[in-house]
């Protein structure tokens, strides 16, 4: 559904179920979707779940910020690389190439790299890099002015979640 629209006509969705976590750390904020308007369609909804996107920009920004590291390339695992617009849209909103591997399951891969490294089957990390082969790649397609109104529109979104219960 959510490949029906371009965009997602200005519906932001922030999942703040039980507050924001990283980098934000705001136990008083709550989820909402904001932004609709009457031109909105289901489909624009669906699309607001671009907010993981978003979500991870905000913490390789804050990485960026402690470490002074410029993240040049994301490289995906898991479930939810089997995304294609997802995944297009994390190499759109930080304007970085997004790379799968082979392997997408890598939590359980780096298990039984560790496993083997302990046990001598490998014998150093070197020879467990050789492995990692690429299985698709994402680049980007937006303007910079398209990436930076769009996470200027995201974090109003998370503005408006915040201070909604009193904790403490």
């Amino acid at each position: 559904m959510a490949r029906q629209v371009e965009d997602n006509g200005g519906v932001y969705f922030v999942p703040a179920f039980s507050g924001l976590f990283a980098p934000h750390w705001r136990s008083d904020a709550r989820g909402a979707i904001v932004g609709l308007s009457r031109f909105n369609t289901n489909a624009h909804v669906a699309r607001a779940t671009e907010a993981i996107c978003y979500q991870s920009r905000d913490v390789v920004e804050a990485m960026e910020a402690d470490s002074g590291v410029h993240l040049e390339v994301l490289k995906v695992d898991g479930g939810i690389t089997a995304n294609n617009l997802c995944m297009q849209i994390q190499a759109d909103v930080l304007g970085v190439d997004v790379v799968k591997p082979v392997v997408a399951e890598t939590t359980a891969l780096g298990a039984a790299y560790a496993a083997g490294l302990a046990v001598g089957f490998w014998k150093d990390t070197d020879e467990l890099r050789k492995n990692w082969l690429e299985d698709k790649r994402w680049n980007p397609t937006w303007s910079d002015e398209q990436r930076r109104a769009g996470h200027a529109q995201w974090r109003k979104a998370v503005q408006r979640t915040l201070d909604w219960v009193d904790v403490g």
